[in-house]
């Protein structure tokens, strides 16, 4: 059922993904493009900000915070996992692996490779920060419109 805090985080989420997603493009190698990317990882904000943050609103600023830091958290990881999964497809398919274990143990492989390239002050600073203001906002919209 959409309420006012579910429509709120999603958007809120979908927003800092979007954001953050476009502050690790300079990180990225020279020549390497990032194709949708920031579009992928505000897909996930919006449908994890509804899930999990949107659900959880009006039980106080304290949760809030903690539900705004583990949604953002939660959107990070999960980005990079999926991302972490195409490029393993993308060597699947020019046939570097020898199995399916061999092709499972590089999607966590690119997701390390790709959390060290990313992982920046500002980068983390905007995932944190961020979603500790998503939370609030969310708690503030799951009151005040019931």
């Amino acid at each position: 059922m959409p309420t006012a805090a579910k429509i709120a985080a999603a958007l809120l989420f979908a927003a800092l993904a979007w954001i953050a997603s476009r502050l690790t493009f300079p990180l990225w190698p020279e020549g390497s493009s990032p194709g949708r990317f920031a579009e992928v990882n505000a897909a996930l904000g919006l449908v994890l900000g509804w899930r999990m943050a949107g659900a959880r609103a009006g039980q106080g600023a304290a949760a809030a915070i903690g539900t705004g830091l583990t949604t953002a958290v939660t959107v990070a990881v999960l980005a990079l996992f999926v991302h972490g999964f195409v490029l393993m497809m993308a060597d699947a398919l020019r046939r570097r692996f020898d199995g399916p274990v061999e092709a499972l143990v590089a999607v966590f492989g690119h997701l390390v490779e790709q959390a060290r390239l990313l992982a920046s002050a500002p980068v983390i600073a905007t995932i944190l920060g961020g979603g500790i203001l998503a939370g609030l906002v969310t708690e503030w919209f799951g009151r005040n419109f019931r």
